[in-house]
């Protein structure tokens, strides 16, 4: 059963056993508001035959100060156990989802972006409160109180209880035949809100590219129907429920009509006392509240299954898994006859081999779309070869546990992020253990330190959400330097020197060269100048090995090394020239 209630809701083991604490909870507490009624109806009877004095009188004021004092015992408990443990269980919950993502290989992120994921850790756990805190618990609890109270009714009088009872299952029936409808609405409701979640973060990510072209009004219009969309659909899938809902909120009120109609009838023929009458009709008016909410509960409990579908896909896709332990003989980078594609089916990489030797540097150059990113990455198990076998010192990395594996790497990507906080912790970032001292050296050696000292604290200034008051040689130099502080044995450059100048970029080679002794570095550039002292070069063209060997060797071998060489000598004595043009 826990079991069960876990994949349904998507929920913990310890949020399972919650939420039957708070089905049991709402369900004494629904008995506890029946039981006034049940004294009432021995009041009445007393009344009847004459038999209430002072002594029972007192008797009945202490009855009543029982009932609220139970009242008050199951509302705490009730309150304790849906609204108090759902706050813990949300909190795991979006805990669990963060842990999971941080495990899963990124050929998933691949397929989401990022305001789906944001949108299913905070907006459909918040959905999730809501669920454990007023709709399963107030829904089961309903159901398990009426069962009870049925039965006393049908021991009593099955006649008046049938008459007061058949429009509950009917009732129920209506809302749970509006499933389907419900399914599809809430899916169309949720991706207009995604498509919206995206529109507005796409806005303000390109505003600056937007008004240089003078293009804001145009993609704000598009904005506008987006958010009208979001608007259109929420109406409906409201209007679509409440067309449910209401239908059988009205029948279960007829309820009422058919005891009352019921019981004069067999009043009046003698087979049904005053006193029973009473109790019936003043039950029926009482039974029918929890389950009116009942029925709202469970059409919002309807409404969760798609929020539930979300938070589970990310919980059941499957984690790259591996040894926790390394067992690699040095650090050599081997790829050997290797095939990938991403989920497109668009084949990346096409039977490539070449070896990345330890204290050397092997560079990745090529046209763009090659695949040489795709290479670094998936030597870092990033992403799982479909076919061959990438190793490191001869251990087979898809038999690493991915976080093991990246203990080997130091990474500087192409595209920098940086945190809203100082530069001292950002650079620290690549060894949280690291000393000071360690992080001023290590910024040092990524010629971090001339612009630092300009900065208004130096190393504890705030650089702001993503470094947005550096440069971007400046972000780009920071991430080089946490490469730097971790010093792992192997070191993976994706244009590294991009954003830098000619200057700076030769003050980092200069640096780089001191740090791969006995290191494997495996770079990725677009400028041959870049990698012209590598000491081997593997050129990667449509997803194949098209060349290999040293700059020199590839030089006088002519193909498409000597080509990409020849075209950036040409396009460095490229100049702007005015009168060229006015004579064209």
């Amino acid at each position: 059963m826990l079991k069960r209630l876990q994949r349904t809701f998507a929920l913990s083991e310890q949020g399972a056993k919650d939420l039957i604490k708070g089905c049991i909870a709402c369900a004494f507490q629904n008995i506890s508001f029946m039981i006034p009624a049940g004294l009432l109806f021995a009041f009445v009877c007393e009344m009847l035959g004459g038999a209430v004095h002072g002594t029972r009188q007192i008797y009945y004021l202490l009855g009543c100060l029982c009932c609220i004092g139970l009242i008050f015992l199951t509302t705490w408990f009730q309150y304790n156990a849906t609204y108090l443990a759902t706050y813990v269980e949300s909190g795991k919950r979006r805990i669990t989802l963060a842990e999971k993502l941080r495990k899963l290989p990124l050929s998933y992120f691949g397929k989401k972006d990022l305001a789906d994921l944001t949108s299913t850790i905070m907006a459909d756990c918040t959905f999730l409160e809501q669920s454990f805190s007023h709709f399963v618990p107030e829904l089961f609890g309903a159901i398990a109180s009426t069962l009870l109270i049925a039965v006393f009714l049908l021991c009593l009088n099955w006649r008046m209880a049938l008459a007061a009872l058949w429009v509950i299952p009917v009732s129920f029936a209506i809302v749970l035949l509006s499933t389907r409808a419900q399914d599809r609405m809430q899916k169309n409701s949720m991706a207009a809100k995604m498509a919206c979640a995206d529109g507005i973060q796409e806005y303000i990510e390109s505003l600056r590219d937007l008004m240089a072209n003078n293009a804001e009004n145009a993609y704000l219009k598009g904005l506008d129907n987006k958010i009208r969309a979001v608007e259109k659909r929420s109406v409906v899938s409201e209007f679509g429920t409440a067309v449910f809902v209401v239908s059988a909120s009205l029948l279960l009120k007829l309820g009422i009509a058919t005891t009352a109609l019921a019981g004069a009838i067999q009043f009046g023929r003698g087979e049904l006392d005053a006193a029973t009458f009473f109790l019936f009709l003043l039950v029926v008016s009482r039974l029918y509240d929890p389950l009116q909410s009942a029925l709202q509960n469970l059409s919002a409990l309807i409404a969760t299954r798609t929020n539930v579908a979300r938070m589970n896909e990310i919980l059941d896709h499957p984690v790259q898994q591996g040894s926790a332990r390394l067992s690699n003989r040095g650090c050599d980078i081997v790829f050997d006859h290797v095939d990938f594609s991403y989920q497109s089916g668009e084949q990346v990489l096409r039977d490539v081999s070449f070896v990345a030797k330890q204290g050397e540097v092997t560079a990745l150059v090529g046209p763009s779309g090659g695949g040489k990113t795709t290479v670094s990455r998936l030597a870092a198990r990033f992403w799982d070869a479909q076919r061959g076998r990438i190793t490191i010192g001869g251990m087979d990395v898809s038999k690493v546990d991915p976080e093991t594996l990246l203990s080997l790497f130091s990474i500087v990507f192409q595209d920098v992020t940086l945190f809203d906080n100082t530069v001292m912790e950002n650079i620290r970032i690549g060894k949280k253990d690291a000393t000071d001292e360690q992080v001023i050296w290590a910024a040092k050696l990524a010629n971090c330190d001339a612009f630092i000292e300009n900065l208004p604290k130096g190393f504890q200034t705030n650089i702001g959400e993503n470094g947005c008051v550096l440069s971007g040689g400046e972000r780009q130099r920071i991430s080089i330097a946490r490469a730097f502080l971790k010093d792992a044995p192997i070191i993976l450059l994706d244009e590294a020197t991009a954003s830098l100048d000619v200057e700076n970029e030769t003050l980092i080679q200069s640096a780089l060269s001191r740090l791969i002794q006995h290191k494997t570095v495996l770079v990725i550039a677009h400028r041959m100048r870049t990698v012209a002292g590598a000491d081997q070069i593997v050129v990667l063209s449509e997803g194949k090995v098209v060349q290999q060997g040293s700059p020199q060797q590839l030089y006088r071998q002519g193909g498409l090394y000597r080509h990409m060489v020849d075209l950036q000598a040409n396009a460095g004595r490229w100049t702007i020239d005015s009168r060229q043009q006015e004579n064209n």
